[in-house]
């Protein structure tokens, strides 16, 4: 760890001080003209569909989750 990072030391499962990061974000809220709201994001009709058909691969495919086994029994 570099000296500029700020640390906290903290007591370890075994009993032993350590030494942590602390808090590295700058405080504040994000400013005005930040877009997240993604239909305004992405723009026209092609792309949201795009968008949406690729979530909906990654939640509902067949590799997802923890019921894929990697060795089948």
């Amino acid at each position: 760890m570099s000296k500029k990072d700020p640390t906290i030391k903290r007591t370890g499962f075994d009993g032993k001080p350590v030494e942590i990061l602390g808090e590295m974000y700058e405080p504040g809220e994000p400013g005005i003209g930040e877009r997240v709201n993604w239909r305004e994001r992405l723009g026209d009709k092609n792309r949201q569909l795009r968008y949406i058909k690729n979530a909906l691969r990654y939640w509902y495919g067949e590799s997802y989750g923890s019921e894929k086994r990697k060795n089948p029994a």
